[in-house]
């Protein structure tokens, strides 16, 4: 059973908090993920704050969880698989409900993302990348 922050076995809190600084800072191919809720947390979602590097192209595809990200700074874009363009900027979010394969692109800025995810992920995946195929988990 996980234990929210603060709470001993059977008195789980009503309320709790969790920093950037309170979770591993994960390296997914094109840039980092900081899974802030994740399915331990058990709230049938999941949270992260990921950085898209500036400049990088990843291939992804999510065919076990549907996906919507939120742009807090930097820019980007999200490309479908016909060339499609979606620009991202602050303020701009993107919604990934049918397990679309996508390429997300790091502008000219890390692009930071709050990343929404249902169901939740576990907060070990990992992505492979390659110029071939969209990495998927």
């Amino acid at each position: 059973m996980f234990l929210r922050p603060g709470a001993d076995r059977g008195s789980d809190p009503p309320i709790y908090t969790r920093s950037r600084n309170d979770v591993e800072k994960v390296e997914w191919g094109g840039g980092t993920s900081e899974r802030l809720l994740t399915a331990q947390d058990e709230m049938g979602f999941a949270v992260a704050h990921t950085i898209v590097r500036a400049g990088s192209s990843s291939k992804l595809q999510y065919r076990h969880h549907q996906e919507a990200c939120y742009c807090i700074a930097g820019n980007g874009s999200v490309v479908e698989p016909d060339g499609t363009v979606h620009e991202i900027t602050p303020g701009v979010i993107y919604v990934l409900p049918d397990h679309e394969p996508h390429d997300l692109r790091g502008g000219t800025e890390d692009m930071h993302l709050i990343s929404v995810f249902n169901p939740a992920i576990t907060g070990d995946e990992k992505h492979t990348l390659s110029e071939d195929g969209y990495s998927s988990y």
